[in-house]
């Protein structure tokens, strides 16, 4: 069995082990939020305006276990997480009743916003992917639709099919009042009770939450107009510039944004990598570069 769902070798390990995801993560929430549907889901079964950085380290935390964890890991929190949706219901406020939140075009929508976004982030950032890569990682994707419950023939599986399902989900999005509050909450959060401390440095999260808000297509920020237009490249060379900041940041004291599990379970997939000839010497970080695999030559000291 291998040691998890998808190998070191995947476009999703590249795509996923780069820092610029943090951006690709908030990013992905606005771009959902758009969803009047999936905005409502949000705002009435979860405490994202009391905990907006937990909601932020609770997705980051099943993307990473998706990405890193055994099988078994995988699928003990995807049939937690399928249960929980399962069980959810949103108020429609278009037609006053009640629908499933695990209804299949909300987990769609949602899956298709966040891994677009982190794929588009990446490459914008500075990831070298060719177009042949990037189509690849939307169909290693597919896989992680399953595990929310869509089937993978439903899920695009290429860019041009991930272009084609956004045109056609386009005349179905607007701003609602909780979209708009909930873009500038994420551009300017309040803080939780626990993370009161941090008060002091919440100017410094502007900059990051508006680079965010840059990030999104053209077409979703002419819907919010929530920030004053800024020239594409000035955007570009930011996006750049945090990402180059976030991968200089040593990988153990990066695995501290994550929960205590989630970093639990990646020590323990270190060691599964190791065990099965991986050069780890570097963390998981460094399994980007392809002579780290079995089978090839480290050409550089460990």
């Amino acid at each position: 069995m291998p040691a998890t769902v998808q190998p070191p070798e995947s476009v999703t390990w590249r795509v996923h082990l780069d820092r610029s995801m943090w951006v690709g993560g908030v990013r992905s929430l606005m771009l959902q939020a758009l969803h009047p549907m999936a905005m409502w889901g949000v705002w009435q079964n979860s405490n994202f305006r009391e905990d907006p950085f937990g909601r932020l380290q609770r997705t980051s935390d099943f993307v990473g276990l998706g990405t890193f964890g055994s099988p078994e890991e995988v699928e003990e929190a995807a049939y937690r997480v399928r249960e929980i949706h399962r069980s959810l219901r949103i108020l429609n406020h278009d037609t006053g009743k009640k629908e499933r939140l695990d209804q299949p075009e909300l987990l769609l929508w949602v899956h298709c916003a966040e891994v677009y976004s982190y794929l588009e982030v990446a490459r914008r950032a500075g990831l070298l992917l060719t177009d042949a890569m990037a189509d690849r990682y939307l169909d290693e994707q597919r896989k992680s639709a399953t595990l929310v419950g869509l089937h993978p023939e439903d899920v695009p599986g290429s860019v041009a099919e991930m272009e084609a399902f956004f045109a056609e989900m386009r005349p179905k999005l607007r701003v609602t009042e909780e979209a708009a509050e909930t873009v500038r909450f994420l551009m300017w959060p309040t803080m939780p009770e626990n993370l009161k401390f941090l008060a002091p440095g919440k100017p410094g999260y502007f900059p990051f939450g508006a680079l965010c808000y840059y990030s999104l297509p053209d077409w979703a920020r002419q819907m919010y107009g929530a920030l004053p237009e800024v020239p594409r490249p000035a955007v570009t060379a930011a996006l750049r510039s945090f990402r180059l900041a976030m991968n200089s940041v040593p990988e153990r004291v990066h695995d501290y944004a994550f929960a205590k599990d989630t970093r639990d379970m990646l020590e323990r997939t270190r060691q599964r990598l190791a065990a099965e000839g991986y050069d780890v010497s570097k963390g998981l970080f460094g399994l980007r570069d392809p002579r780290r695999w079995p089978g090839q030559r480290v050409l550089e000291p460990a």
